[in-house]
């Protein structure tokens, strides 16, 4: 029995011989075509290293399906090369914290989505009218300003569970499936490799990601062989991480998820309330960020 795991939902991948001698063309242009052992051959052509932040929305939970506040769960990366987070994102963020909510490194202010829109400590600033118009300007600025590359991956669990009666994926295995195979897709383009790092949701929690992480490393998934993950990831584990570690990919992936899920239900009519105006500038900027080879968008998915 072939021991890859078998996911629907993603166009089939083109099979390769294996790397080329010239490590420039180890650079794939074609999303979904695969080289194998290509690992020398990045490192050769690509001195960078990427990592992709994963925030969800929603839970896994398929028993909930039918309630509509529970029936979809997402998954959004936010692709970055570390030496950019590090010269660029991290301290221009820290600088926005610091400027409007007196964000320190002995305690440094997170920032979350939630918190943000209801103003609820430490961002009481944001009460102030003129305020919140100030930090949604410079917050805008910064967004569409970084560069960063978005996945999202968006699974309707109601359609799932009545599709799949007998035998059902896990909704999270499934989406983090797509969502990695995306990001070796983006990878291979760049004759690359990266990490994957998520926010630490709690004991049980975590150990589910770990878990899932490690199915798709060893066994592959149906579009991605195992020793392709191999090949584009440069770690074989999954990195997890605290919110209080003040992350800046994780807090950027926190800001941009909700907003991306909502604009992909809507582009399908399962969503009928309208966004709001600062939803719509985000989401307007991450038409600029969605992975994309041309015109031809890979940075979206709805399951």
């Amino acid at each position: 029995m072939d021991a890859r795991i078998e996911l629907p939902g993603a166009a089939p991948a083109q099979e390769a011989p294996g790397c080329p001698a010239d490590p420039a063309a180890c650079l794939v242009f074609l999303s979904g075509t695969r080289w194998s052992n290509c690992t020398a051959r990045r490192r050769e052509v690509c001195s960078l290293k990427y990592r992709i932040y994963i925030d969800e929305v929603g839970n896994p939970d398929l028993e909930s399906s039918d309630d509509p506040n529970h029936r979809f769960l997402s998954l959004t990366g936010i692709i970055m090369e570390l030496e950019y987070v590090e010269r660029i994102v991290h301290p221009q963020m820290e600088a926005l914290k610091h400027r409007f909510f007196r964000s320190h490194p002995d305690d440094p202010v997170i920032l979350h989505r939630k918190e943000l829109l209801s103003a609820k400590p430490p961002f009481e600033a944001l009460k102030d009218a003129t305020v919140r118009a100030q930090f949604d300007h410079e917050l805008l600025r910064l967004l569409d300003a970084w560069d960063y590359t978005v996945i999202s991956v968006c699974l309707d669990k109601k359609k799932h569970k009545a599709t799949y009666q007998t035998w059902r994926y896990d909704p999270y295995h499934y989406c983090l499936a797509v969502l990695l195979e995306r990001f070796v897709f983006f990878l291979n383009r760049h004759a690359c490799r990266g990490d994957v790092m998520a926010e630490s949701r709690g004991g049980k929690e975590d150990r589910r990601l770990k878990d899932s992480f490690q199915r798709l490393w060893e066994k592959g998934s149906n579009f991605v062989e195992p020793r392709q993950f191999q090949a584009a990831l440069s770690s074989s584990q999954l990195k997890v991480k605290a919110k209080t570690l003040n992350v800046a990919g994780l807090q950027l992936a926190d800001l941009v998820a909700h907003p991306s899920r909502n604009e992909i239900l809507r582009e399908h009519g399962l969503l009928a309330e309208a966004l709001a105006p600062f939803a719509q500038q985000i989401v307007g900027i991450l038409s600029r960020k969605y992975d994309r080879r041309e015109e031809e968008v890979f940075g979206k998915k709805l399951l």
